[in-house]
């Protein structure tokens, strides 16, 4: 292999080649994070080693409930997502197809993603009381204050020729919308959901510190009280591979709901 290819510009590499760098790379952080713990004089409170890190799995799993505890912010998860999904969808149509509601409502959404939400939490203790439900009506808002405006976004970026056709084969608008924006929309959408499960693993552990009754994210907060950061690495480094897992699992979902995408 050329060393060129490895440094072309938006060039691209085999799966094979890829998985072998990513191997090295993740190998590499690993070596210069032990190098760092061992070489320095970083106490383990405050930088752990990743032996130390690995250590603690047990100890999590058998003491602290790991497993239950992801469990249940999986699906906290599931449900705010289903919920922000429900709510976006048909809003987002609404206001990015009839000209009435983008001009009633359309400043507002934009607005929205400016809303500092982890300040609205005592709002929504009020609201919904402090437990799952004001924790799944939390994680739900957080996503569809972005979630809308790409909704918005999306109808706005169909384009036109598909619009033109389908008004010359006689389409009424009830047809153009489920069989031209639609379908449009919702394959570029999912794309935008799946990065979106990141961010919510954000508004997860804020909305479980809340009451600390169960969850990873509140299990990262009472083991970071306990000055246990090996136990906080471990916990961040297992919300990292559900994440991962999240992902793979949305590009299955795409490729088997909107396989033209990849024809």
């Amino acid at each position: 292999m050329k060393k060129s290819v490895l440094f072309e510009l938006r060039g691209t590499l085999s799966r094979k080649i890829s998985t072998v760098i990513m191997l090295i790379g993740f190998v590499g952080i690993i070596v210069f994070w032990q190098l760092i713990t061992t070489l320095t004089q970083i106490p383990p409170s405050i930088l752990p080693s990743p032996m130390m890190v690995i250590t603690s799995l047990p100890e999590l799993h058998f003491e602290n409930a790991l497993v239950r505890n992801s469990i249940y912010s999986i699906r906290l998860n599931l449900l705010g997502y289903l919920e922000a999904v429900a709510i976006s969808i048909p809003i987002g149509f609404m206001i990015g197809l009839f000209p009435v509601f983008r001009a009633m409502m359309d400043k507002y959404v934009q607005a929205m993603r400016f809303i500092p939400l982890a300040a609205t939490t005592g709002l929504f203790i009020i609201w919904f009381g402090i437990y799952d439900n004001m924790k799944v009506q939390f994680l739900a808002c957080s996503i569809v204050v972005y979630l809308l405006p790409v909704v918005v976004q999306r109808i706005d970026e169909v384009e036109k020729v598909y619009e033109q056709t389908a008004f010359t084969l006689g389409a009424s608008k009830r047809q153009m919308i489920f069989t031209v924006y639609l379908p449009a929309v919702l394959s570029r959408i999912i794309d935008d959901i799946r990065v979106l499960v990141a961010i919510s693993w954000t508004y997860i552990t804020i909305a479980e510190a809340l009451n600390m009754t169960g969850g990873i994210g509140a299990l990262a907060y009472k083991c970071a009280r306990q000055s246990r950061t090996d136990k906080v690495f471990a916990v961040l480094a297992i919300i990292i591979l559900i994440g991962f897992v999240q992902d793979k699992l949305f590009k299955i979902l795409d490729k088997k709901i909107f396989p033209f995408k990849y024809q």
